[in-house]
């Protein structure tokens, strides 16, 4: 019998006192491609990231690459969160910076960075083209670094791992941001290259998964358990919603009737139009999707309505009954709205605890230091409290894993009672019974009269009381509709 690709021995792995490994035991052998689930915090990154050679932990485990195969003797780990770099190898970015053309030309096109990453690992270019195409990628070959959404850096990632085909490749949370055409062609493209010799493990939730993933394996209490099927990683457990605090049971302030009005919109940087002629109205109570495949507008359209974008100016655009460029300032516009997005995630400082970040979402900034007056306090004390998150109050950010730093910035969009609430793909790093929680929470949030946008490509993990539908296709509105039931085709 052939030695395991993968063989671990009591793998031992401790976050300050937290247990998160414990002697675990787990061999991957040749042809076994598997699935790796658990809830958010059970330790999945990190034992993605020790066997990928990237974090060190006590106990026992060796890579078996096979010597005869065409692939590179490599462990190629696709981390669920993307970082680039500018031109002079700077990574740190603030968050408006993405829309600010000046700004942009410091990034390397999507076509450098690949050709970049091909010279460095001896691919043939024309390889990746085929990628590109089967991913729906050929839109955005010129495009900045800065300027692409979480779900086309996802495919960026994608590509290079596809193109690279090393021995053993682990994604974590292949899906993240992709749209439904995209995650059946990613599906497609993972069965070819397995079938060509590729070991794969993926970390997610999801249920549409390659045909060539044939083990199951969950993550819990530190150790590793095999499952026969998907099914039995899905047990489902409700998690009871907390008492609202008081300050969210009374509808927002609103200073208008009308929230969003968008007249004839038209966006471009350089040639590139990204958005045409767009005509959209939101008033007040109403609470919408907003859809549309990767690349079809729906960050730029958003980063109009939270005040970020600066061809706003040179637009007929009303917030809050407001033109654009009438004299209110954009932390007047942020003042009045509570916003989740994964591009604001990339940028906050996780230096910040838990608390500290919650309480940040009252003055708009990315890490309140300050001390609050009582009544702004214990605010802040309940809604941690509602979240669940007591506990951890006093932790930062950074030492969380993804799913809960997900909670804590979600509790600092609400902490206003925002007249206007954004949540752009808010349960991208939840597992499945956060995500049904929260969506829970926004069904209860809303029922107070709050406005809300809601961006999510998963029909089966969309809040309930969303009521009106705006899809987006190449920059233009293609539907603007009550909801009921519609096809899946964002």
């Amino acid at each position: 019998m052939s030695e395991p690709v993968v063989y671990i021995q009591n793998l031992n792995l401790k976050y300050k006192s937290k247990i998160v490994l414990k002697d675990l035991n787990w061999s991957i052998n040749r042809g076994d491609n598997w699935l790796l689930n658990g809830i958010s915090g059970s330790g999945k990154t990190s034992l993605a990231k020790i066997i990928a050679g990237l974090q060190n932990a006590p106990g026992d485990i060796a890579i078996n690459f096979d010597s005869n195969s065409k692939h590179p003797a490599q462990v190629l780990y696709v981390e669920s969160w993307y970082q680039f770099k500018n031109v002079e190898g700077v990574a740190n970015f603030y968050y408006q910076q993405r829309y600010t053309s000046l700004q942009v030309k410091e990034t390397l096109t999507v076509e450098a960075d690949l050709k970049l990453f091909g010279k460095e690992n001896n691919l043939d270019f024309a390889e990746a083209e085929k990628i590109i195409n089967a991913l729906g990628y050929s839109a955005q070959r010129n495009t900045q670094l800065i300027e692409l959404s979480s779900g086309e850096h996802k495919k960026l990632q994608l590509i290079k791992a596809l193109w690279l085909k090393p021995q053993l490749l682990i994604i974590d949370q292949p899906y993240t941001g992709l749209d439904v055409n995209s995650r059946k062609s990613l599906n497609q493209l993972l069965d070819e290259i397995v079938a060509d010799g590729v070991n794969l493990i993926l970390i997610c939730n999801d249920s549409e998964l390659p045909a060539a993933i044939n083990r199951f394996a969950l993550l819990e209490n530190g150790k590793i358990t095999e499952v026969s099927s998907l099914q039995e990683l899905q047990s489902e457990t409700n998690q009871t919603l907390r008492e609202m605090p008081d300050f969210l049971k009374v509808s927002p302030d609103y200073s208008s009737d009308s929230i969003v009005n968008m007249v004839n919109i038209n966006i471009s940087y350089g040639e590139k139009q990204v958005l045409k002629n767009i005509n959209w109205e939101v008033n007040k109570g109403e609470r919408w999707l907003l859809q549309g495949h990767n690349g079809s507008g729906k960050s730029t359209l958003l980063s109009l309505v939270n005040g970020d974008h600066p061809q706003a100016y040179a637009n007929e655009l009303y917030l809050f009954g407001n033109r654009r460029g009438s004299g209110e300032s954009i932390w007047d516009i942020k003042q009045r709205i509570g916003l989740i997005s994964p591009e604001l995630h990339w940028y906050f400082d996780t230096s910040s605890t838990v608390w500290q970040t919650v309480a940040s979402g009252l003055y708009d900034n990315f890490g309140l230091k300050l001390e609050l007056p009582y009544s702004k306090a214990k605010q802040v004390d309940d809604l941690v409290n509602y979240f669940g998150l007591t506990d951890i109050k006093n932790e930062t950010l950074s030492t969380l894993p993804l799913g809960k730093q997900r909670l804590v910035l979600l509790a600092r969009t609400i902490i206003k009672n925002p007249e206007l609430l954004i949540l752009d793909e808010p349960c991208q790093g939840l597992d499945q019974q956060q995500t049904k929680y929260f969506n829970q929470l926004v069904d209860e949030l809303c029922s107070n009269g709050m406005t809300l946008i809601y961006v999510g490509h998963y029909e089966s993990a969309l809040p309930n009381t969303l009521e009106k539908r705006i899809l987006l296709d190449k920059g233009h509105v293609k539907i603007i509709e009550d909801i009921n039931i519609f096809a899946e085709d964002a």
